[in-house]
């Protein structure tokens, strides 16, 4: 199916080549807006060519340190025909799914967190700003057509198995493992393709949840078929004119298949170490805090069980419960069909959709007691405190009993009713302006970008082991850095989307998308044996030769040591490191 989505969109129907120029239907918008407008502009921009071009604020919570000062969102992005979606409409990819995600079309975003749209039936890619910015502009993009691997869904889940527990089966299955080795075989990136009896059975809202794991097993993008479930939540939400049937052909051919029978599926937790588990196993553990909702992991059925199987109870003492709804729409049903009331009389404290809620910023794990929550956790980085991670039944049954435990001891399971009529108000949604003055009289000016130097000559970087801390990756220093795991080099390229001023990533696996990704913000990958991981350690400098010496053999020296590397680019990419133009400028 992905295939599928971007031969109807490529100069090359066939997809023969190790990269294609594609039409774009939408870009969406959420981690570094000021960047990909620098970049897009230098591309030409006048008007944003694709379908839907959105940004979303997700900066609900401010401080007098975080109040935005360079008017992109408020009056620039507007001014260039770009949505702009304010803060309070909820997290980016729930919205996404309810107000404009739509079937069938190719999507580029700088925002891993999007993966769930695929829930709908539309391909869903993590890109550079650079990328963006020319899509923005021109409306087309070049990206390395991806491998399929299908997951094929059989059986129905039991009583308090819900969307959640099947996304860590998924994990607990070994699909990273899958993903690393189609990967090394193609140089290509992986979407996982769900398919089978059961997935026609699943509502929009549980194959969201599925598709939100992509990001974690190091796949491009997930996708489900677009057929009549999802027609009818169209039509639900008023859209029914985007729905278009996304099928794959009989007989299509995909890299691997993998089947997975929903009635095998426990109550599942993903622990403080990153493995998966049943919540018989944890049993007893107490819990501090439990977040409620999120931005994946959770669909509005989820969200009403929980306030069913809660009603008439108290929170522990000791337990802080905290309601983060994924939309104003969840927001408002729950509202209108009281199950709100019931969770703030259980002692609910409903928080702001904010971005920093999923990466632990706001509201960070207590250290008194654990912390379970429903979405998909970032890269489990130092500094952070890790959380579980189990789905709305299994958090109920925390805040019942203030202790992890299987929600099956629950007397009876909840059944609940899902609106069919849905509150569907884009209030929150900034459509163009027409004057350049925002709305406190201030001008709108473009940011300017500095040019970048190229790989050229030979280049000595400043070496670092591990994801560096902030105030050095945004120093004046190029960095080169050195990595063992796939949560670093995720979290490595969130931070170089960011700004990050870094020129080479070493690591035993880069996703081919994020090879792809970073060579356009002048980033080169190189791959690595993990036995020669050893061989940067207390060494402070990394020396590399001209770009023309690179290839499947690098000589590269740390320190006093000699090391071989990988170069992992291809085709275009290699033209975008060459010439040092592909990489959307620092802007001041």
């Amino acid at each position: 199916m992905p295939q599928k989505v971007l031969a109807g969109r490529a100069s090359d129907p066939q997809l023969k080549g190790d990269i294609v120029r594609v039409k774009v239907d939408q870009v969406i918008l959420s981690r570094a807006p000021s960047r990909t407008l620098a970049e897009a502009l230098a591309a030409g921009l006048k008007r944003a060519i694709p379908e839907v071009s959105i940004a979303y604020d997700g900066t609900a919570v401010t401080t007098r340190a975080n109040v935005p000062t360079d008017g992109t969102l408020s009056n620039g992005l507007p001014q260039y025909g770009v949505l702009v979606a304010r803060p309070g409409i909820g997290f980016p990819a729930p919205v996404h799914i309810e107000r404009f995600a739509a079937p069938a079309r190719l999507a580029l975003t700088d925002d891993p967190r999007l993966a769930p749209v695929g829930g709908v039936g539309m391909l869903c890619l993590v890109v550079s700003p650079t990328q963006l910015g020319q899509a923005l502009a021109t409306g087309s993009v070049s990206l390395r057509p991806p491998r399929s691997i299908q997951i094929h869904l059989s059986g129905r889940t039991r009583p308090f198995v819900c969307a959640r527990d099947v996304a860590l089966e998924l994990l607990r299955r070994g699909i990273p493992d899958v993903v690393r080795r189609i990967e090394a075989e193609h140089a290509a990136p992986v979407v996982l393709e769900f398919a089978g009896p059961t997935a026609r059975m699943l509502s929009v809202g549980t194959r969201s949840v599925l598709c939100g794991i992509a990001p974690q097993v190091g796949a491009a993008a997930a996708l489900f078929i677009s057929d009549d479930k999802t027609e009818v939540f169209l039509r639900d939400q008023r859209r029914s004119k985007a729905h278009r049937a996304l099928l794959p052909d009989p007989g299509a051919p995909c890299e691997e298949v993998l089947t997975i029978d929903l009635a095998t599926v426990d109550p599942l937790v993903m622990d403080l170490d990153g493995r998966v588990r049943t919540a018989r196993e944890l049993t007893g553990q107490p819990v501090g805090q439990v977040v409620l909702g999120g931005d994946s992991g959770v669909t509005l059925r989820d969200m009403l069980a929980a306030a069913s199987l809660l009603k008439s109870k108290r929170i522990p003492p000791r337990l802080d419960l905290l309601l983060a709804p994924p939309s104003r729409q969840v927001l408002e049903v729950l509202g209108q069909s009281g199950a709100l009331v019931d969770l703030v009389a259980t002692g609910a404290r409903i928080v702001e959709p904010d971005r920093r809620l999923m990466t632990g910023e706001l509201y960070p794990p207590t250290e008194e007691g654990l912390s379970m929550r429903c979405a998909d956790p970032d890269p489990r980085m130092p500094g952070f405190r890790p959380y579980l991670v189990a789905s709305a039944e299994t958090l109920s049954y925390a805040v019942a009993h203030g202790i992890v435990g299987d929600p099956r001891a629950f007397k009876r399971p909840a059944r609940v009713t899902v609106p069919r009529v849905l509150p569907t108000e884009d209030v929150l949604v900034v459509r163009q302006k027409n004057k350049k003055k925002g709305p406190g009289g201030s001008v709108f000016v473009p940011p300017k970008s500095a040019p970048l130097p190229s790989w050229k000559n030979p280049t000595t970087l400043e070496l670092a082991l591990g994801v560096p801390v902030e105030a050095v990756l945004t120093g004046s220093k190029e960095l080169a850095v050195v990595l063992g795991e796939l949560d670093e080099v995720r979290a490595l390229s969130d931070a170089v989307a960011m700004g990050a001023n870094v020129r080479a990533l070493i690591a035993p696996y880069v996703p081919s998308q994020m090879v792809s990704t970073l060579a356009a913000e002048g980033v080169a990958c190189f791959s690595v044996e993990p036995s020669a991981l050893g061989a940067f350690k207390g060494q402070g400098q990394l020396a590399l030769p001209k770009i023309g010496s690179w290839g499947e053999k690098t000589a590269a020296t740390a320190g006093k040591n000699k090391v071989e590397l990988r170069w992992l680019a291809i085709d275009q990419e290699l033209a975008w490191l060459n010439d040092g133009r592909a990489r959307v400028p620092t802007v001041k």
